[in-house]
């Protein structure tokens, strides 16, 4: 496409268009002679990919017109050729292409030449290569060359060689030009193929541009907008980027720190070993201007060659919420049901109705349950698949025992307590179970246990929807489901004046009965089956799952389980350390002995083993401690995170 301001140069200012299309690259091809007819024809072939502006000018008035189009934005890359290109190159701050001579151009140009006299000159920008030499005395084309800085010095050259005789010049488009004002013939050295090779040089040099600069802008973007303060040094320390949250520590401008030395404008920040030794350092804690930071400083590269550092600048106030944020998340997490009612082995008839009852009442309804059963029947295994299949699901589920606390204690841990409220009380008082529950689940377990004065308060939260924190004056609203648990019966209890009836009512709105494993004999096997294998895999004797569990079942089958499926998982796990022992599967009998079955055939051997098994987990503990120090090569940490267990820990197995 040929530009409106042809005839004079680029002009003062870029076509209207120009600099509100920039979703292809510009690049100017500029010549002051023959060249700029080839860019006018080649250039339309660029139309879909670029927009080819041609400007018949060069020098300096191209110079000062190309600056001003850069100024605005309208120019990506510059094409031109000879001492014109040059020039622009070495005064430009984008790049400047130059149209290079080829094999094929200079043969063409010589055989149009010899067609016209065989006196010729061969006057080429700089130099004239050797090989261009050698060509012509291997094929023995008499030829003069010649080679020129500047406009003059062609001039001269041309004039040189016309008083030698010369005929016929080949050169570039100035050349040409020049010998044809000289009386000889000028022949255009350049080719279309030259042209077009050029502008796709062009192009992919924009392209890259375009794609470099939109990642330097992201980057730039991503640090300008961090809140925490970003400083890049060069390796002599001197300051080469900083985002305006590091400027803002130090009261000072971005522009009016690059390329002061670091420890001028961060008085107190070392670099350290990052620039000695190329080492990074991470949550490094430094002093700056009277206030503690935590730093974070790692090498920079480039081309595997170490050219600077960077300081990321962490204020301890975000650090130390985010903290929080994270340690309230993992509280949160911890405060989920683990177990759902697809969990539950329900084999017998009385679990699958049991399955089948607690998914209607969780789906279905929001009222209190009461789950009753033996203990170590699974009563929260129960209360968590209900809460894992209501509408609740995503709140939290949170469990405790109402055993466990002395009576003031237990009052403080449900509602919560103000602060002063007693002798020890936490500044700001804490949150009870019930706000922490709120929009979920509260499991009561052992129920029975509650006292009866504090069973008046939870009534009186059960029928109002509202707890009042020990010690203060607010009634908080709380949205929670109650589920209770008990082994005892409480209907009993009632009687005796040992429970609140009212509290019972409250409670006893929907009931769910564990039946004891001793009733439902079709699950010992599926307990068994899911249980003992567990066991025998954190031994590290999974292999034998499978004879053990053969040798088992008799005895499991005939047996009462008094300690229902609580007993069972112990039972599991001694099976497991017996195996360790015998390091193999034990025989029925010894299992049956791990039961407390009494065995005619049975040796003193098993009570023994018996007797040995807490000996052996400690052997057996001992063992693997041992080994995992070992295979971390005496380092106690590694050996201790390796096992999952604390450093203190790991030293007691030791011993």
């Amino acid at each position: 496409m040929e530009n409106n301001l042809i005839t004079s140069g680029l002009g003062q200012s870029a076509s209207p268009g120009l600099l509100v299309d920039r979703s292809r690259p510009v690049i100017w091809a500029v010549s002051g002679h023959r060249l700029v007819d080839t860019f006018r024809a080649i250039g339309h072939d660029f139309d879909a990919r670029a927009r080819i502006e041609v400007a018949h000018t060069a020098f300096d008035p191209a110079l000062a017109a190309l600056r001003q189009q850069i100024a605005q934005r309208a120019c990506d890359v510059v094409v031109a050729s000879g001492s014109n290109g040059a020039y622009l190159r070495s005064h430009l701050a984008v790049p400047v292409v130059l149209v290079k001579v080829g094999g094929y151009d200079l043969m063409t140009a010589l055989c149009n030449a010899r067609a016209l006299s065989s006196r010729i000159a061969v006057v080429l920008h700089r130099a004239v290569s050797p090989e261009l030499r050698r060509f012509a005395e291997r094929f023995g084309i008499g030829l003069e060359f010649r080679s020129y800085e500047t406009a003059d010095d062609a001039l001269y050259r041309i004039q040189e060689l016309a008083a030698l005789g010369v005929e016929v010049v080949v050169g570039a488009g100035m050349v040409a030009d020049l010998a044809q004002r000289a009386g000889l013939a000028g022949v255009f050295l350049y080719s279309a193929d030259s042209v077009r090779n050029a502008l796709e040089d062009a192009l992919a040099i924009a392209l890259a541009q375009r794609e470099e600069k939109s990642r330097r802008t992201q980057l730039d973007s991503v640090v300008r907008h961090l809140s925490d303060g970003v400083v890049a040094i060069d390796m002599a320390g001197r300051i080469t980027t900083l985002n305006p949250a590091a400027a803002r520590l130090v009261s000072r401008s971005v522009d009016g720190a690059l390329g002061i030395p670091l420890q001028q404008i961060f008085v107190g920040l070392e670099p350290g070993a990052v620039l000695t030794q190329g080492q990074a350092e991470l949550g490094r804690v430094d002093e700056l201007l009277g206030r503690s930071l935590v730093v974070d400083c790692v090498p920079l590269h480039d081309a595997g060659r170490q050219t600077g550092a960077v300081f990321t600048l962490h204020a301890p106030g975000p650090l130390e919420s985010a903290v929080g944020r994270l340690r309230a998340h993992s509280h949160r997490r911890s405060r989920s049901a683990r177990y759902s009612l697809d969990q539950l082995v329900a084999v017998s008839p009385a679990m699958s109705e049991l399955v089948r009852r607690c998914q209607v009442l969780a789906r279905y309804s929001d009222a209190t349950v009461l789950i009753q059963g033996e203990s170590g029947s699974g009563k929260e295994v129960v209360a968590q698949g209900i809460h894992s299949s209501s509408r609740r699901c995503q709140q939290p589920f949170v469990a405790t025992n109402c055993g466990a606390f002395p009576a003031s204690l237990l009052e403080s841990e449900l509602f919560g307590y103000e602060e002063g409220a007693f002798t020890g009380a936490r500044r700001h008082g804490k949150a009870g179970l019930f706000e922490a529950a709120n929009g979920g689940t509260l499991f009561l377990d052992e129920i029975g246990e509650m006292p009866l004065l504090l069973q008046t308060r939870l009534l009186r939260a059960l029928q109002e929807k509202e707890i009042t924190r020990v010690g203060g004056l607010d009634a908080i609203p709380v949205d929670v489901r109650i589920v209770a648990a008990t082994h005892r019966d409480l209907f009993a209890m009632v009687g005796q004046g040992a429970f609140r009836e009212d509290l019972f009512y409250r409670l006893h709105i929907l009931q769910v009965v564990v039946p004891p494993l001793r009733e439902r004999p079709q699950d010992v096997e599926a307990l068994a089956a899911r249980l003992i294998p567990a066991a025998l895999e954190r031994a590290g004797v999974g292999e034998l799952a499978a004879p053990i569990l053969r040798n088992a079942l008799p005895a499991l089958r005939g047996h009462a389980w008094p300690g229902n499926v609580r007993e069972l998982e112990n039972v599991a796990e001694r099976i497991a350390m017996a195996c360790l022992l015998a390091g193999a599967a034990p025989a029925p009998e010894e299992i049956a002995a791990l039961l407390g079955h009494a065995s005619a055939s049975a040796t003193p051997a098993p009570a023994v083993l018996v007797a040995s098994l807490p000996v052996l987990r400690r052997q057996h503990e001992a063992q693997r401690a041992h080994a995992a120090l070992k295979a971390s090569g005496g380092d106690r940490d590694a050996a201790a995170l390796a096992l999952g267990i604390s450093r203190t820990t790991l030293w007691r197995k030791l011993r």
